[in-house]
């Protein structure tokens, strides 16, 4: 007998695990469900990308002669749930089993898990083979360790790729080029052009959608320019390996006013939607640094998120969970300001990155980190808060991704199983990493009082909040002997100007 087999709307690839031995007579189901668009609510940009991406992955099943059964949002009987929409199609469809590939994130993986049982047929649900790493392997990698790290994870994963490899060495002699990229822009820099896309009538319908159904849902459809097919993805990584790949170490980690994008990839979306592979995006920045085309420094920052960070947070995540979600290491109660949702806030590099945000759908890892995520840090937003907020705004989030990274890497709050200590820091790194500051109404240079940047005054009262669970780190040694060195006068300014403008969030 036939089967069932569902694709998930992150799972837009003809390799994907559950169409390796598809078969005539298999009946492949797509579904746009409500459900699955508002269990937080999702940037528009980020619906309107995976739905009319889905559509398109379901037309060229279709084209290849699959049997597909797509079910859109707006559809008269749509159930609103996946659970629902292939309940519904094992109604017409005479299915002796379902096949899915694991999804990525908890909350749904362990609704799957009961379909089973609720429907009374088997469910085969396989491993996600787009990764280069198996979650075996990374619990395997993980077992008796003391500390996870990501820097030892990575080598095993260059050794087990060969990417950037001479033999049993690392190119270049070095695993890691970090110090050659963290360089503040050249005065006048300007960015590489990006290649527009042309949205056909499949992606203007589906803008209309999301525009009347998710009116209400953060952020703005006036200048959607992702892709949404194969083709256009390979296009845009094409564009960045050609144009934007060479400067793209150097400054991966500099930040300004109106450089939405400066040299970064812009692949993460489609990359977590399966629209590209991994090792196919790392193949073709190896193929520049080989070919003199790209640096070093940069092809081996660029790999490094991939087949790094990437493979890492997702081994995290499904080893960690679902208590690692609930951990609270520094104990932060405070609510997420609005200013997270309007950017209306002095402090301009706040403002600046929200824009982005809210016009695209997307940050840089630097603005998130050291924006918006050391905000958070430094404030003490709540965990579940600042976690829901990232997974609303950006079209690349996914539990899986997202969670580790906000929530060990950016507020700490796993207390240490990710990062080796907090990513605090004040305004002059801002300062020094980007031109924001000259267009702030704070002072970066003021340390205390109404006009200085609480970024400054904020980073000295989180060390003096949380010395007892941070003195005692290692890799903080330093910052604590220059928080000694601050009298009784300066440490009580620096606490009284933290609470006057934390009291006003």
């Amino acid at each position: 007998m036939a089967k069932l087999r569902l694709i998930l709307g992150d799972q837009l690839n003809t390799k994907i695990s559950s169409l390796s031995d598809v078969v005539e007579g298999d009946l492949i189901l797509m579904a746009e469900v409500w459900d699955e668009a508002t269990y937080v609510r999702h940037h528009k940009q980020k619906i309107a990308f995976l739905f009319s991406a889905m559509r398109h992955f379901a037309a060229q099943l279709e084209d290849d002669g699959y049997n597909v059964c797509y079910v859109k949002l707006d559809d008269e009987d749509n159930t609103g749930s996946l659970f629902g929409e292939v309940k519904r199609a094992l109604e017409d469809f005479d299915a002796d089993g379902i096949v899915t590939t694991e999804c990525g994130e908890w909350r749904l993986a362990s609704d799957i898990k009961h379909w089973e049982e609720k429907l009374g047929l088997p469910v085969d649900i396989r491993e996600d083979d787009r990764f280069v790493s198996t979650l075996k392997e990374f619990r395997d990698w993980a077992e008796d360790r003391k500390s996870l790290r990501m820097e030892f994870f990575y080598r095993e994963m260059r050794r087990k790729t060969g990417l950037l490899m001479n033999g049993d060495d690392p190119e270049g002699g070095e695993w890691n080029f970090d110090s050659e990229n963290r360089k503040s822009l050249p005065k006048g820099y300007k960015a590489p052009d990006r290649k527009s896309v042309r949205h056909d009538g499949v992606t203007k319908e589906v803008l209309k959608l999301v525009e009347d159904r998710f009116s209400d849902h953060f952020g703005s459809l006036e200048d959607f320019q992702y892709g949404v097919t194969r083709d256009q993805a390979l296009r845009q990584l094409d564009s960045f390996i050609e144009t934007c790949l060479p400067d793209f170490g150097a400054y991966q980690d500099a930040m300004a006013t109106g450089e939405d994008y400066l040299n970064h990839s812009l692949v993460s979306a489609y990359l977590n939607a399966g629209l590209l592979l991994p090792m196919e995006i790392c193949e073709a920045a190896e193929e520049a640094y080989k070919e003199g085309h790209a640096p070093l420094n940069a092809v081996e920052g660029f790999i490094r998120q991939i087949i790094g960070w990437r493979e890492y947070v997702r081994g995290l995540y499904w080893l960690k969970m679902p208590d690692y979600a609930q951990t609270n290491y520094l104990n932060a109660r405070r609510k997420l300001p609005d200013f997270y949702w309007t950017g209306e806030t002095d402090m301009h590099c706040i403002s600046e990155v929200v824009r982005n945000t809210h016009d695209h759908a997307y940050a840089h890892h630097i603005q998130r980190l050291m924006v918006t995520g050391n905000f958070a840090l430094l404030a003490g937003i709540k965990p579940k808060e600042i976690n829901e907020w990232y997974l609303i705004v950006y079209a690349d989030a996914y539990e899986w991704v997202q969670l580790p990274n906000t929530h060990g890497m950016a507020i700490f709050a796993d207390g240490g199983m990710m990062g080796s200590k907090p990513y605090a820091s004040s305004g002059a790194y801002i300062n020094r990493m980007s031109n924001y500051c000259k267009s702030c109404r704070y002072s970066v240079s003021k340390k205390t009082g109404d006009d200085a940047c609480p970024f400054s005054y904020l980073y000295w009262d989180f060390l003096d909040r949380n010395e007892k669970k941070l003195r005692n780190n290692g890799r903080m040694g330093l910052v604590f002997k220059n928080l000694d060195r601050k009298d009784k006068d300066e440490m009580k300014a620096i606490r009284d100007s933290a609470k006057k403008f934390l009291d006003t969030l």
